[in-house]
């Protein structure tokens, strides 16, 4: 259970962080820190994102959100710990 709220926590963040950079210009890449590109949970998750056309990976660790990510990102509900 911890784990799984540990993995949605990073998920959710890696696509607050990627929607907002690309709010601010869609077309620059988002360069990962070294923790993140470390994380074997976060490579997992950049993975999935990448499977599904959500985020595009120039190089190992730097990314972007994809038109698709971003309008799948606006329509999802953000979780309890980003509301208001």
């Amino acid at each position: 259970m911890v784990l799984l709220m540990q993995r949605d926590l990073i998920r959710e963040g890696l696509l607050v962080a990627l929607a907002q950079h690309y709010r601010e210009d869609p077309s620059q890449f988002l360069t990962l820190s070294k923790g993140t590109v470390d994380s074997a949970v976060a490579r997992e998750i950049l993975a999935e994102l990448r499977n599904e056309g959500h985020v595009e990976e120039e190089m190992r660790g730097v990314i972007r959100l994809t038109q698709r990510g971003y309008t799948a990102f606006k329509n999802d509900p953000l979780p309890y710990s980003y509301k208001n």
